[in-house]
């Protein structure tokens, strides 16, 4: 019998040690924080099945199993940079909290919107040559993307970038520039198109607009038709009991000019437009170049705070120190407060229009956050879903991410518009929105991919294709493009993902295309076709698709694929080979075969 003096006591278990890791780091980060080998690191990730070198980017879960393995017990740090949180709210991610006391007006920035001819441009030149030079006398005017005019004590600036696909692009990227819209109509041709376009690209950015309507002094102009169709299109004006002031102006012989600027004026006082001038700057590019003799050039328009002369600054991924910053006359001046425009020197390389310039206390400050950014973006490139789909709505709306769901609408004749949109709205449930934010008929532009990475939005086509561009942008940003041709089986598929029901949607991806050079007769019944590979890489498994003259003669899987009397898994481009056809007997010298694979479309 067993006593209890002669009961051993079990050894005490050693608490695991504690290791922050952040959101990302590298494999040879993660050895240094847990003092061991990236070559220990790299053997625990192998046995968990991820492949991955000593420079290699890792998110905080995949690190997390790796130092539990390893006896550590992980934690994630939150500890974010002030200047980060910063950025994320100057760009609309999050509320700026200021100091009520140091905040001061701001002037408002407006972008110009509307159709091709219709006097964008004109009405920009003749506003900057009455308002600009006027007080600039001998000053060089230089297109910098950006200027200022002063009007009744105020300033608004302008971004010389007329268009909404500018305006969209860079909301794209996060960076909601504009204050107010103005939305230039001619008088003498009424709402076109791309005005309907400029319309639902202010909507969807939440934007208020200011119509111009110009050419005014026209024989033909007719304003009554404009506010009927401005009407139409969802923008009421003020004479017909709208909110949205339209000022008659003509920009051939500048009239009308002081009264929209006056009415811009009135719009954003409304808006109680207000910035922190007495802190580090926050800005947006609003263009960039490579100059040959001058280097990298950026045109910043400063968010809040004033950028200074000598300031260290990030720009997306790159850095530099501000050695010059000239205004839109090419003068050298010291520092730019909130809303106003400068073009800086000094970056090392050129950002992208839209980026956010971020001022660092020190050069080893703007290093590390430029260096930590890069991390941060190769490992959300691993395994980021960049925006709704059909396919992910549904868990989208179940974990709340969801609230509504963004359509642009693109058909073949603009008949088909509203019977689609009626029945698309009418899904709208308790927890999601189904929401058309623009229409259209013909292919789907780049434009309308740009204004789906603006909106995280879907985009449905009914009997109508994609042009090439478009289809380059919706593939690089994963944008969801539906084509259809019945409209029942639109609705039913919408109305399927909002319930979680969608079935996967698969592709057709094409992997080669060889060339029938000889026929080869290996029994009665049966031929091998001695085929040149033009393009792509055949693969055993692939299905083959035989085309004659155009016409599609036979499609089936491939029963042998050959080099030199040995079968092989894969033949590429510029190699002969020897190729059969499960059910197929027929080949003929010029015969084209295609090969494809079926995906499912993510």
């Amino acid at each position: 019998m067993t006593t209890d003096a002669e009961v051993k006591p079990e050894a005490p278990v050693a608490p695991a040690k504690m290791v922050e890791i952040p959101r990302v780091l590298s494999v040879k980060d993660l050895g240094d924080l847990m003092h061991v080998s990236p070559v220990e690191v790299i053997k625990e990730l192998m046995k968990n099945g991820v492949m991955a070198s000593i420079n290699q980017v890792i998110d905080f879960d995949t690190a997390a199993i790796v130092a539990t393995d390893m006896g550590f017990e992980a934690v994630e740090t939150h500890a974010q940079d002030q200047r980060e949180v910063l950025v994320e709210r100057a760009s609309g991610k999050q509320t700026i909290e200021e100091d009520e006391t140091k905040l001061q007006p701001r002037p408002p920035v407006v972008t110009i919107m509307g159709h091709v001819d219709h006097g964008k441009t004109s009405l920009l030149d003749a506003i900057r040559e009455t308002k600009v030079t006027a007080s600039e006398h001998g000053g060089i005017t230089q297109h910098i993307g950006a200027y200022q005019v002063h009007v009744n004590d105020h300033d608004i600036t302008f971004l010389d970038t007329p268009g909404h696909e500018a305006f969209t692009a860079m909301r794209a990227r996060g960076a909601q520039v504009t204050d107010v819209a103005v939305l230039v109509v001619a008088a003498d041709d009424g709402v076109m198109p791309q005005t309907k376009e400029a319309i639902d690209h202010a909507k969807a950015a939440g934007v208020p607009i200011v119509v111009a309507l110009n050419k005014i002094d026209l024989e033909d102009a007719n304003p009554d038709r404009v506010k009927k169709e401005l009407s139409d299109a969802g923008v009421v004006v003020e004479e017909w009991g709208g909110d949205t002031p339209m000022v008659a102006v003509s920009a051939r012989s500048k009239v009308g000019l002081d009264d929209l600027l006056s009415n811009i004026l009135v719009v954003s006082e409304v808006l109680d437009l207000k910035a922190n001038p007495d802190r580090e700057a926050i800005g947006i590019v609003v263009e960039a170049e490579l100059s040959k003799t001058r280097g990298p050039l950026a045109t910043v328009l400063v968010k809040t705070g004033t950028l200074r002369d000598g300031d260290y600054v990030v720009v997306g991924e790159t850095m530099g120190r501000v050695k010059a910053m000239l205004n839109e006359h090419g003068k050298r001046i010291k520092s730019a407060g909130p809303s106003a425009p400068a073009e800086i020197l000094g970056l090392q390389s050129v950002p992208k229009a839209g980026e956010m310039l971020v001022v660092m206390p020190d050069e080893k400050s703007a290093r590390t956050t430029v260096t930590e950014r890069i991390r941060q973006r190769e490992a959300a490139a691993m395994h980021q879903q960049a925006h709704v789909t059909l396919d992910t709505l549904f868990g989208e709306i179940s974990a709340g991410k969801l609230k509504e769901l963004n359509i642009i609408l693109k058909t073949d004749v603009q008949g088909s518009i509203e019977p689609i949109r009626s029945s698309l709205e009418r899904l709208t449930n308790e927890q999601v929105k189904v929401k058309i934010i623009h229409t259209g008929s013909g292919a789907v532009t780049e434009s309308d991919v740009m204004l789906a990475i603006a909106s995280k939005g879907i985009i449905i086509a009914f009997n109508t294709g994609t042009e090439g561009g478009a289809e380059r942008i919706a593939t690089t940003d994963k944008v969801d493009i539906r084509h259809y041709n019945i409209i029942y089986k639109i609705v039913e598929d919408v109305d399927k993902a909002l319930t979680g029901m969608l079935e996967p949607t698969f592709k057709e991806v094409i992997t080669a295309h060889a060339e029938v050079r000889k026929v080869f007769r290996v029994a009665r019944k049966n031929s091998i076709a001695g085929a040149y590979v033009r393009d792509g890489t055949i693969v055993r498994t692939d299905t083959a698709r035989l085309q004659r003259n155009g016409a599609v003669i036979a499609e089936g899987k491939l029963s042998t694929l050959k080099r030199f009397q040995e079968d092989v898994r894969e033949v590429q481009t510029n190699f002969e080979c020897g190729i059969q056809i499960d059910g197929f007997d027929s080949f003929e010298e010029g015969d084209v075969i295609e090969f494809f694979r079926i995906e499912r479309d993510t």
